[in-house]
């Protein structure tokens, strides 16, 4: 009986089993073993990723002939798209196919797409000739068959993105057990250490790659990062046998929205003062399908009115008291996304404009050696990387003893800093181009466009900070959604940590290209033109940085109102007493009748 016992404590708790369906061991399977199969592909791919969208506005400026705004524009639209995509992918593997061959089926689409931008980039009849002045209007453009072929396989791969990029964290995540304490300790680091993980594939991307593609070749330049993808895939499925996987649960989104028409339609009906009057499943039907009870909140209380019971029991007009609470933890976080879109639109600044300005800057390391301005992107994983490893190591066991909060600071302050240091980023590259066009204009290199005589290290704080608000916000971000969102729906949270990130690229898109057109009215040469040195981007960072202020009084006063979850495991562990306590009492009730 002892051995048996030792069995059963083995098997996991939260309900994940292997790909058959069977409920799985601790000792086997998960785990930070597993974890490393996936943390490896994540560098791999992140490279891969990286290594195109870094000098993605290069190559559309120097390569395909394109202007500043067009550029830029582009890049934003594909990365936009690179990060909406996500929410499909959650869609499909939170209702349909599960985590793992959603991934599977997407990362062979993203293959796909990365071997077809190869060769476009490769293929002299699929690219524009040579140019030796880009700034020329003599420069021919890329034909429409051209653009269609190289725009086509970016918009595949981003298709492939929206099926890895929201199961993979999540995955990694999945390894660890929340109901056993180990594991759960394990699991509260796990997303500072994948953040630092994934970031070396984007140092490789952002020095190795970037200097091949602007010195040896492109070919070469989008080869590597093929190559590597497709080692990366083959890393992540030899790591099939050990990996635990949640079964889906169903469309996350007809759920929500059976809770929120039901509220609408039972809108006049007044809820009952005790909250167990609402309707509920009982403790068995949750214990046996291995899913979570959620008790009833008074937060966004119009949504309980969906598990009044009135004399339907249509499930467009009656929902249980756990599916109101899961819809409403999802609407909760809502505030909290949308205060993240400002920051998220800085971020696109790096690999355009700031990529941009490099450019234009003397980029010399001794006699024979030049930076790839792209290459500045580095230094903000160094400064990501390097913040990580201290907040994790220090500023958390520092920070823990006050507040006695495991992870020392709350998730929304922490973002909170990270906000901060947004603005500070935007006032110093504000001051920074302000400098950068004093220097051109002393020089009179301004209408001619010529390389300022400053070192492209001028623009270092700006870049150094971005990594470091990455530590704090970007970290934050990910494990607060993943974290907050229901069990059942934790792929569609991991989704909105990503949708900010889209949307964050449009709106930059949105922002650069009405800027661009307002400034250029009235007979006015406008502040983001091709010629960076009769434009004025300073004038523009500092709209960012007034907009980011804006955004940080939103934030606060989002957060003040936010309320966070109960903790899973300690609601189970309730679950669990009032299941012994119930049938406890069966018992006795049987013993009493029998008597």
């Amino acid at each position: 009986m002892g051995g048996e016992e030792g069995n059963i404590d083995d098997y996991t708790q939260d309900g994940t089993v292997d790909l058959k369906g069977n409920p799985v061991r601790r000792s086997k399977r998960g785990g930070w073993r597993a974890c490393s199969f996936v943390v490896v592909y994540e560098v791999f791919e992140r490279m891969a990723y990286y290594g195109i969208s870094s000098n993605l506005v290069l190559y559309l400026t120097n390569k395909l002939h394109q202007g500043t705004v067009k550029s830029a524009n582009n890049v934003t639209n594909w990365v936009g798209t690179i990060w909406v995509t996500p929410i499909v992918g959650a869609y499909v593997a939170d209702a349909h196919l599960g985590r793992y061959w959603t991934f599977a089926i997407a990362s062979c689409i993203y293959l796909m797409g990365m071997i077809v931008l190869t060769l476009s980039v490769s293929l002299p009849g699929l690219k524009p000739p040579a140019c030796k002045d880009i700034n020329s209007q003599d420069c021919k453009k890329a034909s429409t068959l051209q653009l269609g072929i190289f725009f086509a396989a970016l918009y595949t791969l981003a298709v492939g993105t929206g099926g890895t990029k929201p199961n993979i964290s999540t995955i990694g995540a999945d390894q660890f057990d929340e109901f056993e304490p180990k594991e759960k300790a394990h699991k509260l680091s796990f997303f500072n250490w994948w953040m630092f993980s994934i970031f070396f594939g984007t140092l490789f991307a952002n020095t190795v790659l970037v200097y091949i593609q602007d010195n040896v070749g492109w070919t070469l330049g989008y080869g590597l990062p093929t190559l590597g993808l497709a080692i990366s895939i083959a890393i992540f499925f030899a790591g099939t046998p050990f990996y635990r996987h949640k079964k889906p649960t169903g469309s996350p989104f007809t759920r929500m929205a059976k809770v929120i028409v039901a509220a609408i339609r039972k809108w006049n009906v007044p809820l009952p003062t005790d909250p167990k009057a609402l309707y509920e499943l009982n403790l068995e039907d949750y214990a046996q399908k291995g899913k979570y009870r959620i008790d009833s909140t008074q937060n966004l209380r119009f949504f309980n009115k969906a598990a009044v019971k009135t004399s339907s029991t249509n499930p467009w007009m009656l929902c249980s008291v756990t599916q109101v609470e899961e819809t409403k933890q999802m609407l909760a976080m809502i505030p909290i996304l949308v205060a993240t879109f400002v920051p998220s639109t800085m971020l696109a600044q790096i690999n355009t404009l700031f990529v941009k300005q490099g450019t234009t800057l003397d980029r010399a390391i001794g006699s024979s050696f030049k930076i790839p301005p792209a290459s500045l992107t580095g230094f903000v994983t160094l400064s990501m990387l390097i913040c990580v490893v201290l907040y994790d190591r220090y500023f958390v066991r520092i920070t823990r003893r006050w507040t006695k909060n495991p992870r020392g600071i709350t998730l929304l302050q922490r973002m909170g800093i990270g906000l901060v240091i947004h603005i500070i980023i935007m006032v110093i590259a504000s001051f920074t181009e302000r400098y950068r066009l004093s220097v051109a204009k002393d020089h009179g290199i301004v209408e001619k466009g010529q390389q300022v005589p400053l070192t492209i290290f001028v623009l270092l704080p700006q870049f150094v900070l971005m990594g470091t608000a990455d530590a704090f916000l970007e970290v934050a971000k990910i494990e607060f959604f993943y974290d907050q969102a229901p069990e059942s729906m934790k792929s569609l949270g991991t989704s909105y940590s990503m949708t900010t990130l889209g949307v964050g690229n449009f709106l930059s898109t949105f922002l650069l290209s009405t800027v661009s057109d307002i400034t250029k009215r009235h007979g006015h040469k406008g502040w983001i033109l091709n010629n960076l040195n009769v434009s004025h981007l300073d004038y523009y960072y500092a709209f960012f940085a007034i907009l980011n202020v804006l955004n940080f009084v939103f934030f606060l006063v989002v957060a003040k109102f936010y309320v966070y979850k109960a903790e899973v495991s300690d609601s189970m562990e309730v679950l669990t007493e009032e299941l012994k306590v119930m049938r406890l009492r069966a018992s006795t009730q049987e013993a009493t009748v029998a008597g």
